[in-house]
């Protein structure tokens, strides 16, 4: 008897085991640990090549910890029609990074992304930084030195549009507040927000096709975009002038796990591990070797002499935070679309 005893708990030891493995392997976290497993990334045009960077570090070190292979699906595009692609369910993003924390936002009310989401992560969600820089041609023969030239008369300024992308909405408040934030009122900046505007004939749909536009096509006599990519395209050859204005903004990328996805992907513990190395000094170093600003301390050290310093940095919530900007310059009728209106007239 004590033998047929012992034997019924052993079996239902190993029953229990095997239906705990079981349920380990289904459960909301990553599936079995032996299977390869995929993660969709969808990011803002320009970090295209620093996620190239950074993507086989990341895959290396999880196969080599976890003895899983991991494959990305990438998507890149401007920020705001990203976003809206993600809303939508067109694309089933693990993990966004984008252009700006309103697109982060947008998401989170859709219902897609837990709330609170910034205390989740380091900096804010914030993992790369940037600033606008005016780009000129050779000679800078229109003599564009500062954000007050771009309302000259006769210039043709290349630039994004802010409905679909984040560049844009980044652009738009470096105009303002470099009047406001240096003691100017808002209705000087309207003034002067409505003259550039009504140098801007063409609106691009991202940073990267008005890159494109000027660097590849010849197109226009000034180009406004991230600093970041202003100084990829000089790797790649195009070495036109380019200043970085002293009056700036604080270009801010987030990054966030959308929580609905990779709960039905059963993505999560990788996902997060993945934004977790993003902030990592070694993910940190390939952002800055394409002249982002880095938001790892350590790495900052390394590449403060590398970036013009800033006299006047500004933030969105100099500006009044999200909530505000979206509503006071963005919202349909807003002050973005009253200037659009003026410059056409």
């Amino acid at each position: 008897m004590q033998i047929s005893f012992n034997k019924k708990y052993i079996c239902l030891g190993i029953l229990s085991a095997v239906l705990s493995i079981a349920i380990a392997a289904c459960s909301g976290g990553n599936l079995a640990s032996n299977q390869d497993i995929k993660l969709r990334l969808v990011s803002f045009s320009v970090t295209k090549a620093a996620h190239d960077q950074i993507i086989p570090k990341f895959v290396a070190k999880w196969q080599q910890e976890h003895h899983q292979n991991v494959t990305f699906e990438q998507s890149y595009g401007g920020s705001g029609a990203q976003t809206a692609d993600v809303i939508s369910g067109k694309q089933e993003a693990d993990i966004v990074h984008l252009a700006l924390p309103l697109d982060v936002i947008k998401i989170q009310q859709a219902g897609l992304i837990k709330k609170d989401w910034e205390i989740r992560y380091p900096r804010n969600g914030i993992v790369s930084r940037s600033v606008a820089a005016i780009v000129t041609r050779a000679g800078n023969p229109k003599g564009i030195k500062n954000w007050d030239d771009l309302t000259k008369e006769g210039i043709k300024i290349i630039a994004a549009n802010p409905k679909t992308s984040g560049i844009a909405i980044w652009e738009f408040l470096a105009f303002w507040g470099s009047i406001t934030q240096t003691g100017g009122d808002e209705a000087t900046a309207l003034d002067y927000v409505t003259k550039v505007y009504k140098n801007i004939p063409v609106l691009t749909k991202d940073a990267r096709e008005a890159s494109d536009l000027f660097f590849q096509q010849n197109q226009g006599d000034v180009l406004i975009n991230y600093e970041n990519e202003v100084v990829l395209a000089k790797k790649n050859g195009a070495k036109l002038p380019y200043v970085v204005p002293q009056v700036n903004i604080s270009i801010d990328n987030p990054v966030v796990v959308i929580d609905k996805n990779v709960d039905k992907h059963q993505t999560r513990k990788v996902a997060e591990a993945f934004v977790d190395f993003l902030y990592s000094a070694e993910a940190q170093r390939e952002f800055a070797k394409f002249q982002y600003r880095p938001v790892n301390p350590i790495v900052t050290q390394e590449v403060i002499s590398q970036s013009p310093p800033i006299q006047t940095l500004f933030t969105a919530q100099d500006l009044g935070g999200w909530d505000y900007i979206q509503k006071k310059f963005l919202a349909t009728g807003a002050i973005f679309d009253k200037v659009q209106a003026n410059s056409k007239s």
